[in-house]
């Protein structure tokens, strides 16, 4: 079940973050982890719109944050991963925020084939993040609902 967000889950939500990174960024250094932890707790987080998904002790497994029709964040633990949960959030948020972009880590193939197997096709390639960090990031824009 797809619940909001608060200030109070940021914490939580900042431990998904880190353990989904570590699971599908492998040119993330721990550098770069201690760099964007508090950039994103003090200025993602604020500045979208989140909802999560909660297990049965709820905890939350995986969470998105959209912002003007894009997708900014979706991150999902690892040990949740292949259950359903991101496209249960990217469902909801083209269902509910009329999502029509992503952009996507190009060092992240799994990401890149989510997101293109769900419609999206990429549309620019920036060799930078938009922090100017050496991470290209893939513009996608969704063609059709899948």
């Amino acid at each position: 079940m797809i619940s909001p967000v608060t200030p109070s889950d940021y914490q939580e939500l900042l431990a998904v973050w880190e353990d989904s990174v570590r699971a599908t960024h492998d040119f993330i250094t721990e550098v770069d982890i201690a760099y964007f932890k508090p950039i994103i707790i003090e200025q993602a987080f604020p500045n979208v719109t989140l909802h999560c998904v909660k297990d049965s002790d709820a905890d939350i497994v995986g969470f998105i944050g959209v912002h003007d029709r894009k997708i900014e964040m979706l991150f999902v633990l690892a040990k949740s991963r292949g259950q359903g949960v991101g496209t249960e959030l990217l469902h909801f948020a083209l269902e509910t925020q009329n999502v029509q972009f992503v952009d996507v880590n190009e060092q992240n193939p799994e990401a890149v084939g989510f997101y293109e197997a769900k419609g999206f096709k990429v549309y620019e390639r920036s060799p930078t993040d938009d922090m100017g960090k050496p991470f290209p990031i893939l513009r996608m824009r969704l063609i059709e609902s899948n």
